[in-house]
């Protein structure tokens, strides 16, 4: 049965406003991010020339130019939600709207700071890209009544400053796990298509097809600065792998009725997108982290569960709940920094950078 702005609960689309939860800017949203466009500007990508060129002849080729149009069978597949999946797919798709077009709003800003001619292609292919994924989930929310005023988006959304090797690191990480999150729930749904209840999934082949090769491009920049991937810089590596895998781990465990319709259980659907994207990162770092050390495990299970008591205790507000929140993301700093000293595994990466999405 087809959904309606009205036909799945009329209050709780009323309580939801999709542009204040995008703007808001948390540990747990996604960001809008400014860099040193200056030093960016300075890339040198000879050494690497032939895999570059590649590169830009698949972003040339665009396989996905006519993918993000909806069917004939879109509207007939949406499906009547019970009001606890409807809240958290809202959620979803906010989160994934405001992540996708974040990534366009860094992409054109870097093409409109920077001269370096393949630098400033790769990212109007890239920006173009994230734009498409951005509308299309869009169109989605508007189904619902709701949708994210994506241009008011850019003057509302605090924009946050990290230097070009933070973008690096994080960007690529972003786009790989991106796309091992989408590539498990399509496989999911292709072995059990009586869980899809949305026809929006039946799109995320292709379009993780999208963030791998988003991801590859920032593995060749970071190749092509091998600074970045030794010496004190192996530090920020590892921050930010476990930065971007604990934010996720947390965020899925704050929507356990999503993941059941899909039929996962969060904790195995986020080890399976975890040690994908581990294996993937294998291309550009010289390690990974222990995703099997017992601390690791247990880590991010406190995690999740601390992470949840702040947010009831921000939802509670007051003068008690704010000191209640603070304390507890407190403790979620010292568990992090426990799990930030958890040994890794070393890894060589391969002599040719480039991988294909074959998970």
């Amino acid at each position: 049965m087809s959904v309606s702005p009205t036909s799945v609960s009329p209050a709780l689309a009323a309580q939801v406003d999709p542009n204040a939860s995008a703007a808001e800017n948390t540990l747990l949203k996604p960001r809008f991010y400014r860099s040193d466009y200056a030093a960016m500007n300075r890339l040198d990508i000879q050494p690497l020339r032939r895999e570059w060129q590649q590169l830009l002849d698949e972003f040339r080729a665009d396989g996905n130019r006519n993918h993000f149009e909806r069917d004939e069978a879109f509207e007939a597949e949406r499906q009547r939600l019970p009001p606890e999946l409807y809240q958290e797919f809202i959620d979803f798709l906010i989160s994934s709207v405001t992540a996708e077009f974040s990534g366009c709003f860094l992409y054109a800003e870097i093409k409109r700071n920077v001269d370096n001619p393949d630098l400033k292609e790769l990212m109007g292919f890239m920006a173009r890209d994230e734009s498409r994924h951005a509308s299309f989930i869009n169109k989605s929310l508007k189904d619902y009544g709701l949708g994210v005023d994506l241009g008011a988006l850019t003057r509302r959304k605090k924009a946050t400053y990290f230097s070009p090797k933070a973008i690096y690191y994080a960007t690529y990480l972003s786009e790989k796990i991106g796309y091992a999150r989408y590539i498990s729930i399509y496989r999911q749904l292709q072995r059990h298509p009586e869980k899809r209840f949305h026809p929006i999934f039946r799109w995320f082949e292709r379009w993780c097809n999208d963030e791998f090769r988003h991801g590859e491009a920032f593995a060749l920049i970071m190749r092509l600065n091998p600074h970045l991937l030794r010496g004190g810089n192996r530090l920020w590596i590892r921050f930010f792998l476990l930065a971007v895998f604990a934010t996720m781990y947390v965020r899925d465990h704050m929507r356990p009725e999503l993941h059941q319709a899909f039929g996962f259980e969060p904790t195995e659907y986020d080890m399976q997108v975890l040690h994908i994207t581990s294996e993937i990162t294998k291309q550009v770092f010289p390690f990974t982290l222990d995703l099997e050390h017992p601390k690791f495990r247990a880590g991010l299970d406190r995690l999740a569960r601390l992470a949840a008591a702040a947010e009831a205790a921000k939802r509670r507000g007051g003068l008690v709940g704010r000191v209640k929140c603070a304390a507890l993301w407190a403790v979620v700093g010292a568990q992090f920094l426990r799990m930030y000293l958890l040994p890794t595994v070393p890894n060589t990466p391969p002599q040719d950078v480039r991988l294909a999405p074959a998970w």
